[in-house]
């Protein structure tokens, strides 16, 4: 082909040789030619723009299906109504040894399939995708109904005396400056733990009411977003001052850390040495061990202070728009509704009152 804006050895296939034939028929060959370009350029770009952790999603689940596959002697390539019910159903019997996966892990690998079969150029109509979900969900109560409790459920969200307790029990060491500010700063902020393990200095800036928080990197579109964060009325646990206590402890220690290239938040070893920008599950085993050190008897992950956030915000009356603008949920997303029902369940209850 002429005028190629992608890179050569990007092969065409079945979708673009049939959409190149119906071009080249109404525009000729070189236009079609053009057009089959850009449209390879299309899929290289949304291919880019896919979230890191999405495609590590879709790769787990990828081999999931490969083990299925060998195990039920399936082809791979072929995502028929059969293929995917049965694939459904050994997820949730024998998928993981003896008690197979939990429902909503079985449904991630469900999604995650039936998106590379597509992208590979296998046909998955929308009418056998829909028949493995109904599947799913009906054996999913089943489960339920004879008393089976599968995975580790939803994380244990957050609270405010929580939050102060973790605050206070933080140590004014380095390290305990850097746990008290990442802990108060993620629950403001509604982040998930590879938000802050992404955000550099220049991505916090003070403001004389507080900080604004560009989050970068983020799981969907509305996860890139810029959030405004408060000081609170108790200093004990204002993420607005312990931010700023932990960046200038940090600075003080070596001038590099003045760079606004620098990462927000480093990683500290038991000797008190600075490292490099966290990782995800770093961010998460610091939040772990700070909510054990306060004596939190469930154990908070990184997800406990974004949902924390939804059910204490909606506990105090805020509105469910501005609750998804701070912690990027899509208006009326499922799983934020989710995390304030906790707080609606008894204030807004159907019986309250009654007696």
């Amino acid at each position: 082909m002429t005028g190629q804006l992608v890179p050569s050895g990007h092969l065409p296939d079945n979708r673009i040789t049939h959409l190149h034939r119906q071009w080249a028929e109404r525009h000729g060959v070189e236009a079609a030619d053009r057009l089959v370009s850009a449209e390879e350029l299309a899929d290289a770009v949304a291919e880019q723009l896919v979230p890191q952790n999405t495609v590590d999603t879709y790769d787990k689940s990828w081999r999931v299906w490969q083990r299925f596959c060998d195990e039920q002697r399936f082809p791979e390539m072929e995502g028929s109504r059969g293929a995917l019910v049965a694939f459904v159903l050994w997820m949730l019997r024998e998928g993981r040894g003896a008690t197979g996966y939990a429902p909503n892990s079985a449904g991630t690998h469900l999604a995650g399939v039936v998106v590379r079969l597509r992208k590979a150029g296998v046909d998955v109509s929308k009418d056998d995708a829909a028949e493995a979900r109904v599947q799913l969900k009906k054996l999913a109560t089943e489960l339920k109904r004879d008393g089976e409790r599968r995975g580790r459920g939803q994380a244990p969200a957050a609270h405010l005396d929580g939050i102060r307790q973790v605050a206070v029990a933080c140590p004014d060491s380095l390290a305990g400056l850097r746990d008290r500010a990442l802990v108060l700063l993620s629950f403001h902020v509604a982040a998930r733990a590879s938000e802050p393990a992404g955000l550099l200095a220049a991505d916090v800036v003070a403001h004389e009411r507080g900080l604004r928080v560009s989050v970068v990197v983020g799981k969907t579109e509305l996860s890139v977003r810029e959030v405004a964060v408060p000081y609170a009325t108790d200093p004990t646990a204002c993420p607005v001052r312990a931010y700023l206590a932990w960046r200038a402890a940090l600075e003080e220690t070596d001038p590099r850390f003045t760079d606004s290239r620098d990462p927000a938040f480093h990683g500290i070893d038991r000797w008190g040495h600075v490292g490099g920008a966290m990782s995800a599950d770093a961010v998460t085993a610091v939040i772990a061990r700070a909510a054990e050190r306060a004596g939190i008897p469930l154990r908070w992950t990184g997800h406990s202070l974004r949902s924390g956030l939804a059910t204490a915000s909606r506990a105090k009356g805020k509105d469910a728009l501005v609750i998804a603008a701070q912690g990027g949920w899509v208006p009326n997303s499922k799983s934020m509704m989710g995390y304030m029902r906790r707080a609606d369940e008894w204030e807004d209850n159907a019986s309250a009152g009654l007696a």
